[in-house]
């Protein structure tokens, strides 16, 4: 089973409880994606505002500590910077490593840094996280829902789109999703939100929101944290398969990912890391969803994506 998952924090664990990418406790690491099957993971610079100085500062800290993990073990995972460093990196028998941040103020409101942060092989940000920045509003609650991307916001914006970094709309207001779909001429991505008619969070995206996303030609990757799932302890595979029936119903199979969150969320779910990714799958095929709609999900539409960006 092969599989490409767009959102985890396993970079920021590292730093901060001093672990290794080859094997750890964390939910992703190089020995758990090998038996996952793994093409490629999108490791997160996440950035907590609140708890640091400069988030700048904290981001290449963070950023310098992964990149050397990743020379440490570059035989076995390597990083990758478009769709054809991919593809030569799973040739070799490796996996790939996208890198992306989430928090877009690491930019402290500055659009010459985006092209700075490309040249370092950034290739997503999450606009926001919990707060609100220099480019616009978090879905915390339903506090500033209609709030839109800031002017600098986007700047910031364009400017990706033209250095070939992806907008994350994970996190970011209702208000700023829809600026996004105004001002992006190519596809946006949510890397780890679900279905608010499923499961009644600010989190996640409402069904109007899934069908535009799906018009631009964006995915969104399923997210396994709690809350965003349903009201289960531990989240089942059962409440995953339920969010994926109604996007697919929705918004088509096109618009959907896989963006589990791991090492970032509290909660334990019933696939308890990304070694066990192919739980769903077996689920999916039960469900019936054919085997043409599983590898979109599980890596085809991301890969399609990446092609007309990077």
């Amino acid at each position: 089973m092969n599989s490409i998952d767009l959102h985890c924090d396993t970079a920021s664990r590292l730093l901060y409880e001093n672990l290794k990418l080859r094997e750890s406790i964390c939910k992703v690491d190089i020995k758990k994606l090998k038996e996952g099957k793994a093409l490629a993971q999108v490791f997160a610079h996440f950035i907590e505002l609140d708890l640091v100085k400069n988030p700048y500062e904290e981001f290449i800290k963070m950023y310098n500590n992964f990149t050397k993990e990743l020379k440490e073990n570059e035989d076995s995972i390597e990083l990758v910077r478009n769709l054809k460093e991919l593809e030569e990196v799973n040739s070799l028998g490796k996996i790939g490593a996208f890198l992306s941040i989430e928090e877009g103020e690491v930019l402290e409101g500055k659009v010459e840094r985006v092209q700075e942060l490309y040249d370092m092989g950034i290739r997503f940000i999450t606009l926001t996280w919990n707060f609100k920045n220099s480019i616009g509003y978090p879905n915390v609650g339903y506090k500033y829902k209609d709030k839109g991307l800031t002017e600098r916001g986007k700047e910031i914006v364009l400017e990706m789109e033209r250095v070939g970094i992806i907008p994350d709309c994970s996190h970011l207001s209702d208000g700023g999703f829809y600026d996004l779909v105004n001002i992006c001429k190519k596809p946006f991505i949510a890397t780890h939100s679900n279905a608010r008619e499923i499961t009644d969070h600010s989190r996640n995206l409402t069904d109007d929101m899934i069908v535009k996303l799906a018009n631009k030609g964006g995915v969104m990757g399923l997210n396994f944290c709690g809350p965003f799932l349903g009201s289960e302890k531990v989240p089942t595979i059962s409440s995953m398969i339920a969010h994926l029936k109604h996007i697919k119903n929705i918004g088509g199979v096109d618009v959907l990912a896989l963006g589990t969150d791991f090492d970032g969320i509290e909660n334990e779910v019933e696939i308890k890391n990304i070694a066990e990714i192919g739980k769903l799958r077996d689920s999916l095929i039960k469900e019936g969803f054919t085997n043409t709609e599983i590898d979109k999900i599980y890596y085809g539409n991301v890969k399609r994506v990446l092609k007309e960006w990077l």
